[in-house]
C-alpha cells in the first residue's frame, strides 16, 4: 500500500531555499569516494513487491530464464518481510538491521498523541522560525528544515565511514537523504512540488459527476473558446506573499478543428500533440518573487481528447533533478549529474499513478503507457550506473512490480470482486511480462559478475489478493471501544476529528495500527496504563482473532502482536499498541485508514488497487536471491544490512539485530 495524501506544507522549506540558497549551495564529498582498493563489489537489487510464489511459478514455466540460473547456481529463498509489512518499515528494516523499534518507523502513518492528528511517518518539516515582513511580502531569516524521521544508520554510511565506495539509488524511507559521502538518490518518500506524495491535474470541459470526490489529483473546468483552451498548472503556495496562493504557470492549447490534434504552449515550449500521445518531459518555472526566486519542476503532457470533449491530463510536478528545490541526493551535484547524463526523469517517490487509474482519469491502457515510462526512466539511470559500476556497493531500486501488482492482480484472480473476464483476456499478463523484464535486468548483471561479486536479489514483502475491507474503527465503535461525537458525520469526518475523546478507550489509524487512549501519553487519555491497559489489549486481541467473515466464514485476522513484545529498541514506546495482522484477502479499509467510521465492517474491494501486502507478515513474504548459496534457513530483511557490511569485513553494529545469510543461522525469531 503506497497512501497518496500527504500531511503538512513543504513550501516554508521551498522557498527559502531558492531565496537563500541555504540547502543547496553546498556540496558535498563530490564524486566517487575512496575505496579501499580490494575491487570487491556487491550487487544489490530491489524489486518492491517481488513476490516468491508468482517467481517460482514464472521460473518452472521457463519465463524467467535468469532467474532460474541465479537460483540453480547460487541459491533462492522466501525473504521475511517487517511487521507490519508495509514499504517504508520493511525499508528501514534493511537500510539499518533494526526491526520498527530501532527505527521508529511503523506504518505509513503515524499520529501525534498531543493533538492527535495524523502525519506521514518518515520526515518531518519544520518553516522557517525568523521572518520579515516587508510591504506585501515575507521574507524568511532563518532556515526551514526538512528532517528524515527514520532512525539508526544506515549500511552505506558505515561503508563510506570505512572507504568502501557506495552507490544508492532510490532506496525508500530514504528522503531527505541522509547526509553521506555515498552517492545516494532519495527514494519513496520524496514529495512533488506541491510537497504531496503526487497530486496530478485534469484539464476538461466535461466534469465528471464525481470530480469532488477523486482524490490524488485536481480537476480543472475549461472552456474551448475558437479552438483554444487558456489554463495554468498550479505550483507550490508562494508563502512570500502575506496573502499566500499557489505559484502558477500559464499555458495555451490551440485545437485543431479537423484533426485529433492540438498544439501546447507553455512558457518557451511549443509542442504538438495527437490524442493518445504524451509528451517529452516539459520544465516549467514558477516565479515567487519577481527576478529573485523560483521554483522549477517538470512535468509531461497528455492529450486524452480533443472531441467531443476536451480532456488534458498533465502529470504531477516533478522536483527538477537538474535544479532541485528540495534535497534529492548526496552530494548534490549527484542529482544534476544524472540530469546531465540521462536527461529528465521522475524523482518523485511514488511515480506510476495509481490514484489516476482508480479516479477513472487515466484508463488501463493510459495507465500502463504511464507506469512503462516510469520503468523506462529507472531502466536509463540503471544502465548509466551498471556501466560504470567498478567496485563498493550498487544498490538500485525498481518500483514497477509492486505498483502494477497493486493495480493489475484483479486481471489475474477470478475470485476478486473486481474481476473482468473480458478486461482479464487482455490484461491478465501484464505482471508476468514485468517480471521478464526484470529477467532481463537480471541477464545485463550475470553478464558481468565475477568470483569477486555478491549478487543479492531481494524485495520488501510479496503480494496477495485484497478481497475484503475490514473497517477497524467501524468494528472498535460497534464493540464499544469507540465512541462519536455525531453520528451522522462519521462518514464524512477524517483525521479522527469526530472522535468523542473522554469516552474512547481505542482507535485505529493506519494500515496496520491499533492504539491505546492512554492516559499520561494520548492527550485526552482514558485508559489507565498497567493492569487497566493489558487487560484491554488482552480483551481486543481475543476479539479480533475471534472475527469472522459471513460471507466465507474465514478469519478476517490471523495475528494481533504487543509491540512491546516483538519490537526492542529505543523507540518501541512510540509504537502503536498492537500490530493487526489480517488473513490473505483482507485488509484495513481505506476510509479506516484515515480514521472515517464506514457503516459497515466488512465490505468488497471493487477498487482498481485490488492487490496488497498488508496483512499477518507470515503469508507475504519477500524474496532472497543470491550467486552464492545462503546459511541462513529463514533469511529476515533485517539481516540484509549486516550480510552487506560482512561482504566488506565491516562488522556490524551492536544495535543490528541480524547477521549474515552468508555465515551463521538465521536471526533470532521477532527480529521483524
Amino acid at each position: 500500500m503506497k497512501p497518496q495524501r500527504w500531511f503538512g506544507s513543504w513550501f516554508p522549506l521551498l522557498t527559502f531555499s531558492f531565496f537563500t540558497g541555504a540547502l543547496l549551495t553546498s556540496c558535498l564529498a563530490g564524486g566517487h569516494t575512496t575505496s579501499q582498493g580490494t575491487g570487491k563489489r556487491v550487487v544489490v537489487l530491489g524489486m518492491d513487491g517481488m513476490d516468491p510464489q508468482l517467481l517460482q511459478r514464472f521460473m518452472d514455466e521457463g519465463k524467467l530464464p535468469n532467474f532460474k540460473r541465479l537460483a540453480e547456481q547460487g541459491d533462492f529463498r522466501p525473504l521475511t518481510t517487517s511487521n507490519p509489512p508495509q514499504s517504508p518499515v520493511a525499508w528501514s528494516n534493511f537500510i539499518t538491521g533494526m526491526n520498527p523499534g530501532g527505527h521508529g518507523i511503523f506504518d505509513f502513518i503515524h499520529r501525534d498523541p498531543n493533538t492527535m492528528l495524523p502525519y506521514l511517518s518518515t520526515s518531518r518539516v519544520e518553516p522557517p522560525q525568523r521572518t520579515l515582513s516587508l510591504g506585501s511580502w515575507v521574507l524568511p531569516l532563518s532556515s526551514g528544515k526538512v528532517s528524515l524521521l527514520r532512525q539508526g544508520k544506515a549500511f552505506w554510511e558505515i561503508l563510506a565511514e570505512h572507504g568502501t565506495p557506495a552507490t544508492v539509488y532510490r532506496v525508500p524511507a530514504n528522503f531527505p537523504p541522509v547526509e553521506s559521502k555515498a552517492r545516494t538518490f532519495a527514494g519513496m518518500g520524496t514529495p512533488d512540488i506541491l510537497g504531496t506524495y503526487g497530486t496530478f491535474s485534469f484539464y476538461t470541459d466535461d466534469l465528471p459527476n464525481d470530480a469532488a470526490n477523486i482524490s490524488g489529483g485536481r480537476i480543472y473546468p475549461v472552456r474551448v473558446e475558437n479552438f483554444r483552451v487558456t489554463a495554468q498548472l498550479v505550483g507550490p503556495e508562494n508563502t512570500f506573499r502575506k496573502q499566500g496562493g499557489a505559484a502558477t504557470v500559464d499555458f495555451t492549447v490551440w485545437v485543431d478543428p479537423v484533426e485529433p490534434v492540438a498544439k501546447v504552449e507553455v512558457q518557451e515550449h511549443e509542442f504538438l500533440l495527437r490524442v493518445g500521445e504524451w509528451s517529452d518531459w516539459v520544465q516549467v518555472e514558477f516565479e515567487l518573487i519577481p527576478y529573485l526566486a523560483s521554483a522549477t519542476g517538470i512535468c509531461k503532457f497528455y492529450l486524452k481528447q480533443t472531441q467531443p470533449h476536451f480532456q488534458l491530463y498533465v502529470t504531477p510536478i516533478n522536483l527538477d533533478p537538474s535544479a532541485p528545490a528540495l534535497p534529492l541526493s548526496t552530494p548534490e551535484d549527484y542529482a544534476q549529474e544524472l540530469a546531465e547524463q540521462v536527461g529528465f526523469f521522475y524523482t518523485q517517490g511514488i511515480a506510476e499513478d495509481t490514484k489516476a487509474l482508480s479516479g477513472g482519469i487515466l484508463t488501463q491502457d493510459e495507465f500502463l503507457q504511464q507506469a512503462r515510462m516510469v520503468l523506462a526512466d529507472q531502466r536509463k539511470v540503471f544502465d548509466l550506473e551498471w556501466e560504470r559500476f567498478q567496485e563498493g556497493l550498487l544498490f538500485f531500486y525498481f518500483s514497477s512490480l509492486d505498483q502494477n501488482a497493486h493495480m493489475m492482480w484483479r486481471f489475474m484472480d477470478e475470485r476478486h470482486p473486481n474481476y473482468d473476464s473480458e478486461l482479464a483476456d487482455k490484461y491478465a499478463g501484464v505482471l508476468e511480462k514485468l517480471y521478464q523484464e526484470m529477467d532481463e535486468v537480471v541477464g545485463t548483471v550475470l553478464e558481468k559478475v565475477d568470483e569477486n561479486t555478491t549478487l543479492l536479489i531481494l524485495s520488501d514483502h510479496g503480494f496477495a489478493p485484497f478481497y475484503r475491507s475490514f473497517n477497524l474503527n467501524t468494528w472498535l465503535l460497534d464493540n464499544g471501544y469507540v465512541f462519536l461525537q455525531d453520528d451522522s458525520q462519521r462518514e464524512q469526518t477524517e483525521f479522527l476529528l469526530n472522535v468523542d475523546w473522554s469516552r474512547t478507550r481505542a482507535y485505529g489509524l493506519g494500515l496496520n495500527a491499533l492504539y491505546l487512549n492512554l492516559r499520561g501519553r494520548e492527550r485526552y487519555g482514558t485508559v489507565m496504563p498497567g493492569v487497566e491497559a493489558e487487560q484491554l489489549l488482552d480483551e481486543i486481541i481475543r476479539k479480533l482473532l475471534s472475527v469472522t467473515d459471513p460471507e466465507t466464514g474465514r478469519p478476517v485476522v490471523t495475528r494481533v502482536d504487543r509491540a512491546t513484545e516483538v519490537y526492542t529498541g529505543p523507540y518501541v514506546m512510540d509504537a502503536p499498541d498492537l500490530l493487526v495482522g489480517y488473513n490473505r484477502g483482507y485488509r484495513a479499509g481505506w476510509d479506516t485508514i484515515l480514521g472515517k467510521f464506514p457503516r459497515a465492517v466488512l465490505e468488497d474491494n471493487r477498487n482498481e488497487w485490488s492487490g496488497d501486502h498488508c496483512m499477518d507478515f507470515r503469508l507475504v513474504p519477500g524474496v532472497l536471491l543470491s550467486n552464492r548459496k545462503l546459511r541462513a534457513a529463514a533469511p529476515a530483511l533485517t539481516d540484509l544490512a549486516p550480510t552487506i557490511l560482512a561482504e566488506f569485513g565491516i562488522e556490524k553494529t551492536p544495535e543490528m539485530v541480524g547477521q549474515s545469510v552468508f555465515l551463521g543461522e538465521p536471526a533470532a525469531a521477532g527480529n521483524n
